[in-house]
């Protein structure tokens, strides 16, 4: 029985939490296949890593703990994660459209010599009839996410290749526990009799991380800004909602690239995908590469002069008008009434 695999991110012995998400998803998937859920982890000092990993409903956990494999490095990490899903051959492999996943997952699709659909944003099993074989292929993986600039939602099917490999954006898939007291069967891996020495050829001299002062996956209020704000002057009145609520600031992709708000502040397929209890989206059409980023927040605002704008029929309130106008008014109203 062919398994779904989730290649598991960490860094000084903390699974990334893109990679939780992940394997919150492959577990769903595996449910409806009815396989197991097995995943991978490479690093340094991982003796109690699993506690991170099986409560996710993991069945099985392949461990390579070597001091040589953090830092992330293209060549060993690709050499050890080839190895065994050649060995294991499942069915679906997901990576995190990260720096490290969009490095890794091409390079190992390319030696498997199978598809791979990138920065995904949907999961799910399906069956799919091509035509020219007059066949039908089942429980295949649908790949599902933003195209043509967000104008569409493409379901990308790879039924005769497999693996069938993704890679998916952060803070889009839920996520879950399975089973807090799961059991997993850890799978220590020899790195020497996978790994070559010139596997090991760059040389890491020096690390610089820095922390990104904007958090918006984690912000319970967010006001975000569109085209329609018309300037970065406009966006200080939604900064000042956005401080006064204890909330962030954010922009969608038109917003950005106008110039009107920062990149790291940017909400949607190729920005940061959220999940607040409030969304207020100032001046925001509601294209689909937008809305894919929040539309699962809890509840949703939207002011706008547009009463045709398709974010209004995702928000659960609508205030049509001036957001000059408006904005300043809530500021106003909110200063009065607040305990």
């Amino acid at each position: 029985m062919k398994s779904v695999f989730v290649y598991c991110e960490v860094e000084n012995k903390k699974v990334a939490e893109i990679s939780q998400e992940l394997l919150s998803a492959g577990k769903r998937l595996a449910q409806k296949l009815g396989c197991p859920l097995e995943a991978m982890v490479f690093g340094s000092k991982l003796k109690d890593i699993s506690k991170q990993i099986a409560p996710y409903g993991v069945d099985k956990l392949y461990v390579a703990d070597d001091e040589r494999l953090e830092p992330y490095r293209t060549l060993p990490h690709a050499a050890l994660a080839t190895e065994i899903l050649k060995k294991q051959n499942p069915q679906i492999v997901l990576f995190g459209a990260t720096s490290v996943g969009r490095d890794l997952a091409p390079r190992i699709a390319s030696v498997l010599n199978c598809g791979l659909t990138a920065d995904c944003t949907i999961l799910d099993i399906g069956d799919h009839f091509v035509k020219k074989e007059k066949k039908e292929y089942k429980d295949l993986l649908y790949a599902i996410r933003p195209a043509f600039g967000g104008s569409i939602m493409a379901n990308i099917i790879n039924w005769d290749m497999h693996p069938q490999m993704a890679t998916v954006r952060e803070g889009v898939m839920k996520k879950e526990i399975f089973d807090a007291d799961y059991s997993t069967e850890i799978i220590n891996i020899d790195v020497n009799s996978i790994v070559k020495d010139e596997d090991f050829i760059v040389k890491i001299i020096e690390r610089h991380i820095e922390e990104s002062d904007v958090n918006l996956k984690e912000a319970p209020i967010i006001v975000a800004g569109g085209y329609g704000v018309g300037s970065k002057e406009n966006f200080q009145h939604l900064k000042d909602l956005a401080d006064l609520l204890g909330g962030e600031v954010g922009g969608s992709r038109a917003a950005v690239d106008a110039g009107f708000i920062d990149h790291n502040r940017q909400i949607g397929q190729t920005g940061t995908t959220v999940r607040p209890k409030l969304y207020i989206a100032a001046g925001i059409s509601g294209a689909i590469q937008h809305t894919a980023g929040m539309q699962d927040a809890s509840m949703i605002i939207s002011i706008n002069n547009d009463p045709d704008a398709p974010i209004n029929k995702l928000a659960d309130y609508v205030i049509e008008g001036d957001l000059g106008e408006v904005v300043p008014k809530m500021i106003k109203y909110y200063k009065k009434n607040a305990k």
